[in-house]
């Protein structure tokens, strides 16, 4: 399996790369956050770039130790919206499932780098105490799988917690993010697009890309087959310095999202998380850069500008003006 093969030593990579001889400064213990990352996705690096884009999103740095005021072990506020184990619910109308911990890619701004997963994921093999609290609150109309990243679990898996929450008849939409297209296209086999296309739930799936480099034809394939099986694709960035801050950038991103049948859905400030401030871009600039990216592309692919702030009632739109 992909998964198995993924490389979790961070000098491996830099010599698959070329850049053992680049003098890059790692993270001397990478033992609370490790290194992974599918070979899939090395392989679409620059070999010979310490800058490349995909390379800086993975590569555990010894910057990640430096200590910066204002960035926390939970910087969106997740353990005060855990309204049940397994459950987050910050938001009229939606609640959100943790999943799982685990990830195919270890991003390094995650901002759940430090979430407790242990302490704070459903227990049960069957998703009782998940489904209960769900079906207990009939405001809920929207159910957000997370994690971690939910199609790091099993299709049998997945689609028992599908079919439970197909019975909860004031759901109306399911909605999925995951990373797992874009970094790992081959999970997106017939047993996932089976228990996809089963659901009566709307499914929307949340895709996580942050450069257009991290497209090919693999990834366009995977994508042709969740919009077949009827599932609507939004994707999610993060502005992250040295990695799309810049117009160039960010219009790529979407040109290639849309290319591959995928509509920009949020570009968001990055959550002020532990280990990740030398991938902050300041509110100003990413106001700049929206506000030159509307000059060159129509309004359904611009990104809305967005951070999360703890215990908001939404996602707060960022004002370009």
């Amino acid at each position: 399996m992909e998964l198995a093969k993924a490389v979790s030593d961070p000098r491996q990579l830099l010599q698959l790369l070329g850049l053992e001889q680049a003098g890059i400064v790692l993270r001397a213990s990478i033992r609370h956050f490790p290194l992974r990352v599918p070979r899939g996705y090395v392989a679409r690096m620059r070999p010979g770039d310490p800058a490349d884009p995909l390379l800086r999103q993975v590569l555990p740095l010894d910057v990640e130790d430096q200590s910066s005021p204002g960035f926390g072990q939970d910087p969106v506020g997740d353990l005060a919206a855990l309204a049940s184990p397994g459950v987050l619910h910050k938001y009229q109308g939606r609640a959100l499932v943790l999943t799982t911990g685990a990830c195919a890619i270890h991003c390094r701004y995650c901002f759940r780098r430090h979430f407790p997963y242990a302490e704070a994921q459903e227990r049960d093999a069957d998703w009782a105490t998940v489904l209960d609290y769900l079906a207990n609150d009939e405001s809920i109309e929207e159910v957000i799988l997370s994690g971690g990243d939910p199609l790091a679990l099993s299709d049998k898996r997945l689609a028992a917690l599908s079919a439970g929450l197909d019975r909860i008849t004031h759901l109306q939409r399911l909605r999925i993010h995951t990373r797992l297209p874009i970094v790992l296209p081959e999970r997106v086999d017939a047993a996932l697009l089976a228990w996809l296309g089963a659901t009566r739930l709307k499914p929307v799936m949340v895709l996580h890309a942050n450069h257009a480099q991290e497209f090919d034809t693999r990834v366009d394939a995977a994508l042709v087959l969740l919009r077949e099986a009827g599932v609507c694709l939004l994707n999610q960035s993060v502005l992250l310095r040295g990695v799309n801050d810049s117009v160039a950038a960010l219009r790529a991103l979407s040109e290639r999202l849309f290319a591959a049948g995928v509509l920009p859905y949020y570009l968001h400030l990055l959550d002020r998380v532990q280990g990740a401030a030398h991938f902050d871009v300041h509110a100003a600039r990413a106001r700049a850069l929206l506000l030159e990216l509307a000059t060159q592309l129509p309004g359904y692919l611009l990104p809305r500008l967005v951070r999360e702030q703890a215990g908001a009632a939404a996602k707060q739109l960022v004002n370009l003006n």
